[in-house]
């Protein structure tokens, strides 16, 4: 009986069915998959050499002139120009990156008028860039601007002349750029924190860690990592902002207020001096070029994790 099944068997499977094909090999996989990602990359790259290489190229180009940086540097209004970029971006960044982080456990309690403010607070996001400084400019512009009128009806106050003082001037840049940028990165923070497991606080709520300790302890350890290289990016993206400062003090006033990124483009475009506008903004290259770095090697070294 056990013979007749044997040749049944042989007689009704192929060949192939006899026997279990061997598995693919890792090696063919990483062949293929390394095809697949060429696939991928290369429009990208090729978009990225035909539009990005050669204007960056154009630039550095431009800005080998080792002329133009004793120039640069005897404008008078390049030196102030970097302490105005050094608040911008140092008091901007920081304070936009852990106010976010501190609202983002906030906007994660479960309440309908938390979650009703959590869209109107995201707001300032999704308005263009352009219409924020357009409305600062006219909220701050003196006597006919919402500010000053609010404090002269409120409290019989003569307002500042805002554009009229340099730390006024870059003050309002930056709050400015912390009012637009904000929400974006809390946003960031909260769909962060939603993937820490209960499991972690419910354990440092049994050891004793609640309220602020559990964000010293528990949050905030975890989220370093995230934090750090949000924190490097907005840096790299604040260095080159250019609408903000352009549209809420154009500069104002006498020039005084301007960050690295406009003082380039009234260089370029005000004063018909191209190459030291260029200058002006690869002067900032050897702040970006380890920012970059450290953020490369963040990125490869250290897995995705809270």
């Amino acid at each position: 009986m056990n013979m007749r099944a044997e040749r049944l068997v042989a007689i009704v499977l192929p060949p192939s069915a006899k026997r279990s094909d061997p598995a693919p090999r890792p090696d063919r996989l990483r062949h293929s998959d390394f095809k697949w990602g060429l696939a991928f990359v290369a429009p990208y790259a090729a978009v990225i050499m035909a539009f990005a290489v050669p204007p960056l190229g154009r630039a550095l180009w431009i800005a080998g002139e080792p002329s133009l940086y004793p120039e640069l540097i005897a404008d008078p209004l390049y030196l102030p120009t970097l302490v105005n970029t050094l608040i911008f971006v140092g008091l901007g960044v920081n304070v936009k990156m852990f106010v976010a982080l501190l609202l983002s456990g906030f906007f994660l309690r479960r309440r309908l008028w938390i979650k009703v403010l959590l869209v109107v607070y995201i707001l300032p996001w999704l308005i263009a860039t352009a219409q924020v400084g357009i409305s600062f400019h006219w909220m701050l512009i003196g006597e006919l601007g919402l500010v000053d009128g609010l404090l002269a009806a409120l409290f019989s106050i003569d307002g500042p002349i805002w554009f009229n003082n340099r730390w006024l001037a870059v003050g309002a840049n930056t709050v400015a750029y912390v009012w637009k940028w904000m929400p974006f990165w809390t946003v960031i923070f909260i769909a962060a924190r939603m993937t820490i497991p209960r499991d972690i606080y419910d354990s440092a709520r049994v050891d004793g860690a609640t309220g602020v300790r559990s964000f010293v302890h528990v949050t905030f350890p975890l989220m370093a990592n995230l934090y750090l290289v949000c924190t490097l990016f907005s840096t790299l993206w604040a260095l080159g902002d250019f609408t903000i400062v352009y549209l809420v003090s154009a500069g104002a006033p006498a020039w005084q207020s301007h960050v690295v990124a406009t003082l380039g483009f009234r260089y370029a475009f005000e004063t018909f001096r191209p190459a030291l506008g260029v200058a002006a903004v690869m002067s900032v290259l050897p702040v970006l070029i380890p920012i970059v770095i450290v953020l490369m090697r963040r990125l490869q070294t250290s897995e995705v994790q809270l």
